[in-house]
């Protein structure tokens, strides 16, 4: 995947008559903030933003915003896709370029041109990919627990199916946060916003095996070995790869994998939809729908036949 070096908005952002430009450079780091501290975006989402805008700059030319016109975003489309860039990192520089752009006319009063003007790429919804019970118990069966690394990963993997949380959250969790009576913890999701997890029996007993293997007292509840910090994504990888392998399933194996077989587990037993927004933490329902309705087609195949009666 392509990198890009983050925009230097320290640029110059007064000139010479004591007007601040309005060349994106130089409103770039006010938009951050204004997004970061007024919009409550998470750390990381001011991260891709900034990226993203630092693309449509190298791309397009660091225009004055009022200048920017939807060919230009025609012309990033093209160029980005010419060099084998993803439908949904084009989308993403999208997105934030009309956020940008829409913080400068709706914030700054700036005279731009109208955000609802600018379209992303459509997306093609790709088939869900989850794991069904026996690949479950396939994959945790070459998970040995007799190593520290190897009990650790087994209490991820549990976490992630016994909550449906995105990896960043498991990895967010700290020991006080878990309410062990209650069998749920309030934590900070996607969108920098705060929600309720729920744990089943089953998550929380593995991750009390780890913690009582643990000789440490550091607050969060998935470290590293050795010098003690923090667990990351980066560090989690190549567990997943490894026993994927191991399992000898042929399918894709990713902490997101697992959360879909969550979702798809509890719409195939009857959960109402609006739960399954609950569970995972979707700020929307649509978003729900899209990925997990009709997800099993044979069973849609059946309910047509069983249901359908004119």
């Amino acid at each position: 995947m392509e990198t890009i070096k983050s925009v230097d908005s320290s640029m110059a952002t007064i000139d010479k008559t004591g007007v601040k430009s309005q060349k994106m450079s130089a409103l770039i780091d006010d938009f951050l903030e204004y997004a970061q501290y007024e919009l409550n975006f998470s750390p990381k989402t001011v991260i891709k933003y900034r990226e993203s805008l630092g693309w449509f700059v190298r791309d397009i030319g660091d225009k004055n915003v009022s200048e920017i016109d939807v060919q230009d975003f025609v012309r990033l489309k093209k160029m980005m896709m010419k060099r084998g860039v993803g439908q949904s990192r084009v989308a993403s520089v999208v997105f934030a370029t009309r956020s940008f752009v829409n913080y400068c006319r709706n914030f700054l009063k700036i005279n731009t041109l109208d955000p609802k003007q600018i379209r992303p790429p459509r997306i093609k919804n790709r088939e869900v990919i989850f794991l069904d019970k026996e690949e479950i118990e396939t994959f945790l069966a070459t998970i040995e627990t007799k190593r520290m690394n190897d009990l650790r990963f087994r209490a991820v993997v549990e976490t992630i199916l016994g909550t449906g949380m995105r990896i960043s959250e498991v990895l967010s969790l700290t020991r006080k946060q878990i309410n062990w009576k209650d069998k749920e913890a309030k934590i900070i999701g996607k969108g920098n916003k705060e929600r309720r997890v729920f744990f089943t029996d089953r998550a929380l007993e593995w991750i009390r095996k780890y913690l009582e293997k643990r000789i440490d007292t550091h607050e969060a509840v998935f470290i590293t070995s050795g010098d003690p910090r923090r667990l990351t994504t980066g560090d989690i990888w190549r567990f997943f790869k490894r026993h994927r392998i191991k399992s000898k399933i042929n399918k894709k194996i990713t902490p997101h994998i697992l959360r879909h077989t969550v979702a798809t587990n509890l719409v195939f037993n009857g959960c109402p939809i609006i739960h399954v927004k609950e569970i995972l933490g979707h700020e929307k329902l649509d978003t729900t729908c899209k990925y997990y309705l009709g997800v099993d087609k044979e069973k849609a195949k059946q309910a047509h036949k069983q249901y359908l009666d004119f």
